[in-house]
């Protein structure tokens, strides 16, 4: 392959994933944004059906948040491919980026071959994602503040291992794609599942399992919270003196997921 083809072939499929991602990530805090401003609709409503009004270019919109299913499933929409493509492309750029050239390893790092490189690297993604299930399923999942300091710890642990193997880019994408990986099975393995069963269940008049709700929901809202720091993440690439070739490159990685964290839970307010 040509330098040239390579790099159009590069541009290309970080367009599609640009793109994907803003649609899905902008969904994801669209239904979020709505469903905390109907937790407080709810709250003062007494018993009657909770409304948004919204305008938006050239008309007004209004939403209802609905308990039963009124329509048959196959009128209900599903938001799940833009999450799938969004990873998948991210992972081809993976492979296009680090995993088939030279910049995941930097033998002034780490003396290891690209082949261990890559197995390092997938094997980060999927016990990322390993982790965070168990943890939220665990005793940790049910208290906030005790999982967010978990996961606070468990990302420097992770950040500070990546940096001592990686080149200062490789290590800082790894972590960002932990975090969309883990958004993705979110996605595809606990929230589709849910609203499946909830649909199911809606459709024969049945009455579902509240728990799923707020288990979808819950994943749901950690996906918010991981969207802003993977943002700032794949920004860095082009300020390596500020952050993957800065000293002090792993803690400036825990700040900017902190950072991107607070950022999250003020636009959730919002």
């Amino acid at each position: 392959m040509t330098s040239s083809v390579r790099e159009w072939l590069n541009l290309s499929v970080r367009w599609f994933h640009v793109f994907a991602a803003i649609m899905w990530v902008g969904q994801t805090y669209y239904f979020t944004w709505l469903d905390g401003h109907f937790g407080k609709l709810e709250k003062n409503a007494k018993g009657t059906p909770a409304a948004l009004w919204m305008v938006h270019s050239g008309g007004f919109y209004t939403v209802e948040k609905q308990k039963s299913l009124q329509v048959g499933p196959e009128r209900v929409h599903w938001f799940r491919w833009e999450a799938a493509l969004t990873w998948l492309s991210g992972m081809v750029l993976m492979f296009l980026v680090y995993y088939l050239s030279g910049g995941l390893i930097d033998p002034d790092v780490a003396e290891i071959s690209q082949g261990r490189g890559i197995a390092i690297g997938i094997s980060v993604l999927v016990f990322g994602w390993l982790l965070y299930d168990l943890a939220l399923r665990s005793f940790l999942g049910k208290s906030e503040t005790g999982f967010a300091i978990f996961s606070l710890i468990m990302t420097a642990a992770i950040a500070f291992g990546l940096v001592h193997v990686f080149s200062g880019r490789a290590a800082y994408i790894h972590l960002g794609a932990m975090f969309g990986t883990i958004m993705t099975f979110n996605v595809w393995e606990r929230i589709l599942p849910a609203q499946r069963k909830m649909i199911a269940a809606a459709a024969t008049g049945a009455t579902f399992d509240a728990a799923l709700g707020a288990q979808a929901k819950l994943r749901s809202k950690h996906n918010t919270f991981m969207a802003v720091p993977v943002v700032f993440i794949m920004l860095s690439n082009h300020f390596p003196v500020a952050t993957y070739g800065n000293t002090y490159s792993w803690e400036i990685l825990v700040g900017l997921v902190l950072i991107g964290w607070v950022a999250a839970k003020i636009i959730r307010q919002t």
